[in-house]
């Protein structure tokens, strides 16, 4: 039995292969290579024109032009990082009170601001933690740790006895 010399038959042919009529890759042309280069290049089109666009409109109604308002947004930002977070005043409000009072003054006034405004108790135990370690400071570890009490979880007491075992 012979083999076929039949091209469409041969067997290197039919697996893998790609006809002969059917172009290589690197010549399929003008309008793959246009296709392709607006591929890449019509996203960074499309979002540059997008946001020149936002940001030229007059968005305030008092009909100011955009540089004003775009200012005007800069500085409230601005403003608005310059305040502090409410947990960095009440820490700050909190080591006032321990040093002119005392620990114990300053763990009530806590428990009642993390009560009153219970966003705040993710930050109550580094609150406390710092208040421990200014206790230390002031009394010194025995008298520091004799004002632990079960406020956010014992965190007085970890600052205490982290704050004693460095000192």
């Amino acid at each position: 039995m012979k083999h076929s010399t039949n091209p469409s038959t041969s067997p290197s042919k039919r697996h893998g292969r790609r006809p002969a009529d059917r172009p290589t890759r690197h010549s399929r042309g003008p309008a793959h290579r246009i296709g392709r280069s607006l591929a890449l290049v019509l996203p960074v089109v499309l979002v540059l024109s997008g946001t020149l666009a936002v940001a030229t409109v007059p968005w305030s109604r008092s009909g100011s032009s955009s540089a004003s308002v775009l200012a005007a947004s800069a500085e409230k930002a601005s403003s608005r990082s310059a305040s502090r977070a409410p947990q960095d005043m009440l820490r700050d409000q909190l080591l006032l009170e321990l040093q002119e009072k005392d620990a114990g003054v300053a763990l009530t006034h806590l428990q009642e601001a993390v009560n009153g405004r219970p966003s705040l108790a993710r930050h109550c135990a580094s609150i406390a933690r710092a208040l421990g370690r200014a206790a230390v400071a002031k009394y010194g570890p025995s008298r520091a740790q004799s004002f632990s009490r079960p406020v956010c979880d014992t965190s007085f007491a970890t600052g205490v006895a982290g704050a004693g075992g460095q000192g």
